[in-house]
């Protein structure tokens, strides 16, 4: 193995996070300890701080520098960073643009021919609709992943759908982000209950307070407590649904903010999901073309046959007036 491979090879292996002894990286790396310790000689020459502990049960770990040192990319890692960068510089999260679109070209410029080419054409080709939804502050979006990691206490007042303003004490447990929104998912204290924030509608109060002991996670992790709330807890009107369709066919239609969809097996799912009007959750309903019948609420089943006399009434009316199929014609 020649020489700068293998230290691309050494440098993969430092950068799993444990300690590997001298002989262990010399088997790995088909060479003699001696070679693996010039090798390393040459990682902390080009910036990489690689921390040794001497004796029997001493190794090499790679530390966290002052300085970034040069990345060492596979070919579809630099892709993948350079689409993240283009994405996050339209992104929902505000002050986070130009450093984003600084960071793509500095990627682009280090880049071999062969990769660069496939970067730029990615841009070339891509246009971003930008959304008119709120941002959060980057900063903000720091502060709250400290506190869930290190398990403090939060302080920020609060605005709901409605307007109305609260303020909250809660122990955050989670980030969860829907490409659209940011959403934190929190134990409420005032309520002695699990809650989901959107953050743009929070404003801190910083610093955190003190550590608390987390609560045991919710049934199915942050992720799915979040999609249940966001999917239908925030609206006035809920309901349970069984489509016949399968939920593959159904989850191609329903975004993880609109609806939580469970598989029946059968070729039949289960649709959970909320709306601001019984309108809205009929007319939604009957869009998916497919046969259903509501679990729950029975005022939603009552107020289907509002729509449906309202559409045959429509129908009858649009008749009289001599729309038919062949005066369409």
């Amino acid at each position: 193995m020649e020489t700068s491979a293998r230290l691309l090879r050494l440098l993969g292996l430092l950068q799993v996070p444990r300690d590997w002894t001298g002989p262990a990286l010399a088997e790995r790396l088909e060479v003699d300890v001696r070679t693996v310790r010039r090798d390393v000689d040459k990682l902390r020459t080009l910036g990489y701080p690689v921390h040794s502990t001497p004796g029997t049960t001493g190794g090499y770990r790679l530390g966290a520098g002052a300085a970034l040192p040069p990345l060492l990319l596979e070919d579809d890692e630099a892709v993948a960073v350079a689409v993240g960068l283009r994405t996050a510089a339209g992104g929902t999260v505000a002050g986070i643009e130009e450093t984003s679109v600084r960071a793509l070209a500095k990627l682009e410029q280090v880049l071999p021919n062969r990769l660069r080419r496939r970067v730029a054409a990615l841009g070339t080709a891509t246009q971003t609709l930008a959304g008119r939804g709120p941002t959060v502050d980057a900063d903000d979006l720091s502060a709250l992943a400290a506190a869930c990691r290190d398990h403090e206490l939060l302080r920020f007042d609060y605005v709901a759908a409605d307007g109305t303003g609260t303020r909250r004490v809660a122990e955050p447990e989670g980030l969860v982000h829907t490409g659209r929104r940011w959403y934190l998912v929190a134990w409420d204290t005032g309520r002695d209950d699990r809650r989901t924030f959107r953050v743009d509608r929070m404003r801190l109060k910083l610093p955190a307070g003190p550590r608390f002991a987390p609560h045991d996670p919710p049934e199915g992790g942050i992720a799915a407590f979040a999609q249940r709330g966001i999917s239908s807890g925030a609206y006035p009107y809920r309901a349970r649904v069984l489509l016949e369709a399968p939920a593959e066919q159904v989850g191609e239609w329903v975004t993880p903010a609109s609806g939580t969809v469970t598989d029946l097996g059968d070729g039949r799912c289960e649709l959970a999901v909320g709306a601001w009007t019984l309108d809205s959750l009929g007319m939604w309903l009957g869009a998916f073309g497919v046969d259903f019948h509501v679990l729950e609420p029975p005022e939603l089943v009552e107020h289907l046959d509002v729509l449906a006399a309202r559409f045959t009434r429509a129908a009858a009316v649009s008749r009289a007036a001599g729309v038919t199929p062949a005066a369409r014609r």
